[in-house]
């Protein structure tokens, strides 16, 4: 699942930039705006409207939390408390990493159903079934944010995907740790793209 793990490390980064970005704009368009000195400038500037800067910045927010909950997942960068885990036979520690796994593949299962439900009665199925000619029953249209006026259903819609995906890692580090005992684990110290070098020796000595 290689292009997945390149896939969702490029959303992830396209996210963390979006968000930089829309940011630094926001705040430099803010502090030249408020500057008389710039003149005609200063006017130009007060034309454009940037109040939705900030509910963008929350939704990509949203959308790196989720997505890079389940990137942490497959790195072996969560937190965890393992001091008495460790404690245990190694028989009962794989027997209570199992249940540990188990048990976030349920939950993260348990999510995604929910959040796919909610966004599918938010109005995700008023506008499937409008696109495709079909009634719509029950369903209405759905609210919409308040500055960038998109439907919420879009923005919920982190929440089953990053869900969804979220538990397909959790189902990949299962399945690994049945065949090999392992669990991913990161090496705070290791950058990728940089290669390994020998460290250095410093002699000392007298002259």
């Amino acid at each position: 699942m290689k292009w997945l793990d390149r896939l969702e490390e490029i959303f992830i980064t396209f996210l963390i930039a979006a968000a930089t970005l829309v940011i630094f704009v926001a705040v430099v368009h803010r502090y030249t705006s408020g500057m008389s000195s710039l003149g005609a400038l200063q006017d130009g500037l007060l034309k454009i409207n940037l109040s939705w800067a900030q509910e963008l910045c929350i939704i990509l927010f949203v959308w790196m939390a989720k997505f890079g909950a389940a990137y942490g997942v497959r790195q072996g960068i969560h937190v965890g408390v393992d001091v008495l885990v460790n404690r245990l036979s190694a028989d009962k520690r794989r027997l209570t990493t199992f249940f540990a796994l188990g048990a976030c593949i349920l939950f993260t299962a348990t999510v995604a159903i929910l959040g796919g439900r909610l966004v599918w009665e938010n109005g995700l199925a008023y506008t499937t079934l409008t696109t495709f000619g079909l009634e719509t029953g029950e369903y209405y249209e759905g609210p919409t944010t308040p500055d960038l006026e998109w439907p919420t259903w879009a923005v919920y819609l982190a929440v089953p995907l990053g869900s969804t995906l979220m538990c397909f890692r959790f189902i990949q580090v299962f399945i690994t740790f049945l065949k090999t005992g392992d669990l991913p684990h990161h090496d705070h110290g290791h950058v990728d793209g940089l290669e390994e070098t020998e460290p250095l020796e410093i002699k000392v000595g007298r002259k």
